[in-house]
């Protein structure tokens, strides 16, 4: 069983695709050019069978689906075929726009909430992730840091900066480009199982919140802060609750949900 399918509904859709199966593997399904029948791939005909029949044929030969479709047509897609959340293949759905990855299905048990991050920050989306745990947990932690810090050394910053409140309350990391593939950051992400949102630098700069610009992250990164913007535009309704907060060249900022 290959891991990712990406299920492609119009042709329009196929150069974001491309740029998707560059960033995380996976195989390309195209049913305009090829359909699927009695299990096997056959050329289109007007007898061939539709695009929700070609899906529910090779819908569980991937344990995860990226559907660049709108919800909707998903929705008509998957019915019927899901049975268990324990062995149900995880199912994103991504506008063709490329503006929202969305965790459909099997969100925990499948992998979805996690392959939405990954979705998203291949492409510059949204994650949405609707699933209860994930929807009361009220804080969005921004993090910077110098290269080559430990994941010892982002976890005491963070701790630091939340205080009293629990790691628990953490919905996720965001942080920038730049530091997407920081080993100390992934390991310390992973450790806690944190999904980590990556934000490009030119996000980030179109929207420079900082309470005190710092010269040395502007010198070396070209922005003028980034823990507190990447917490801000992650948690765009949020307010925020901890200022850049520094130790040992980890910068952490918080934001809290205003609900």
């Amino acid at each position: 069983m290959t891991d990712c399918g990406i299920w492609l509904v119009r042709p329009e859709s196929e150069a974001l695709a491309l740029i998707l199966q560059e960033q995380l593997g996976g195989i390309l399904y195209r049913p305009w050019l090829t359909a699927i029948k009695d299990d096997r791939p056959v050329a289109p005909t007007s007898n061939a069978t539709s695009q929700k029949q070609q899906f529910a044929a090779v819908y569980r030969k991937h344990k995860q689906w990226i559907m660049i479709a709108a919800s909707g047509i998903a929705v008509r897609f998957l019915d019927g075929l899901a049975l268990d959340k324990h062995s149900d293949p995880a199912v994103v759905v991504l506008d063709e726009a490329g503006r929202f990855a969305v965790s459909l299905l099997a969100g925990h048990e499948g992998g979805a909430n996690r392959l939405a991050y990954r979705v998203a920050n291949a492409i510059g989306a949204v994650p949405v992730i609707t699933t209860a745990t994930e929807a009361l947990k009220p804080l969005v932690v921004g993090i910077g840091c110098r290269k080559g810090v430990t994941a010892g050394q982002i976890a005491a910053a963070v701790h630091l900066a939340l205080g009293e409140r629990p790691l628990s309350e953490v919905r996720e990391i965001a942080t920038i480009d730049l530091k997407a593939n920081e080993p100390g950051l992934l390991d310390f992400c992973e450790l806690h199982d944190l999904p980590l949102r990556v934000l490009a630098s030119a996000t980030v700069a179109a929207r420079p919140w900082v309470t005190k610009a710092s010269d040395w992250v502007q010198q070396n990164v070209g922005l003028p802060g980034v823990c507190e913007p990447c917490a801000l535009i992650a948690g765009a309704r949020g307010k925020l609750i901890v200022p850049k907060t520094a130790l040992n060249g980890v910068a952490v900022a918080v934001v809290e949900d205003n609900i």
